[in-house]
């Protein structure tokens, strides 16, 4: 395997635009992942329930809007608890805002504990702060853990100098820097999260999680999948 630690960030709409059917597609794919002997966190979005910057725009205040969002983020974490659960896969769920007894108060000395015993961690909640999207939060947390690389989820091959749904002619990347990410304003992660990563030397590996099996291939098998960010 080329690594030990990974942190999966997953988008709301990957876990529950199907009654969290997504959320049970993607924890058997997990499974095999643990059964393989990575360690493995895990920072969700909240998309497919309610998006922050979407509610902004009917009116509500941002940092209002924002918390409801992280809300959404905690109720995926708790589907995809669930689901590795009865995969008999152990998992916790750890939220950056105090909500007992639906989660547990983020603490990195305890998510390290959990992970060196091969227990599940998914971060919930963001940040906890307005104003941080989750892309912010896995690079944060990637950082707090050590963890050694970020894979993030998509619906395409990796990452594109242009949207390949709105350009035919976008060029696939299948690996750049961080400077080239952060000068040419890729959109796939935001510009702290990719700050973060390039200061704490964390790889990025983007690929589409619609495809069974990439998870697999990419991490255990050693394939090359997707497109690689690194410094």
């Amino acid at each position: 395997m080329r690594y030990k630690r990974v942190l999966l960030k997953l988008s709301g709409e990957a876990l529950g635009e199907d009654n969290f059917a997504g959320a049970k597609r993607t924890a058997a794919e997990i499974k095999e992942l643990c059964d393989a002997g990575l360690e493995i966190a895990i920072v969700n979005g909240g998309g497919n329930i309610l998006r922050g910057r979407d509610v902004e725009t009917l009116g509500l205040e941002r940092t209002q809007a924002d918390y409801m969002g992280m809300l959404g983020t905690v109720i995926n974490a708790l589907a995809l608890q669930d689901a590795l659960k009865k995969l008999g896969v152990k998992a916790i769920v750890q939220s950056a805002i105090n909500m007992p007894p639906i989660a547990d108060l983020y603490s990195r000395d305890v998510a390290l504990n959990a992970l060196e015993n091969k227990n599940i961690v998914i971060f919930a909640a963001g940040t906890g702060h307005p104003f941080f999207s989750t892309d912010t939060t896995a690079a944060l947390r990637a950082a707090e853990i050590n963890a050694e690389c970020i894979i993030k989820g998509t619906n395409v091959k990796g990452i594109y100098d242009a949207d390949p749904n709105k350009n035919v002619n976008a060029k696939f990347l299948s690996s750049l820097t961080y400077d080239y990410a952060l000068k040419n304003n890729i959109k796939v992660m935001d510009a702290a999260a990719f700050a973060i990563c390039r200061d704490n030397n964390i790889k990025l590996l983007v690929l589409n999680m619609n495809e069974s099996g990439n998870l697999y291939k990419a991490l255990v098998s050693g394939e090359s999948i997707g497109s690689e960010v690194c410094n």
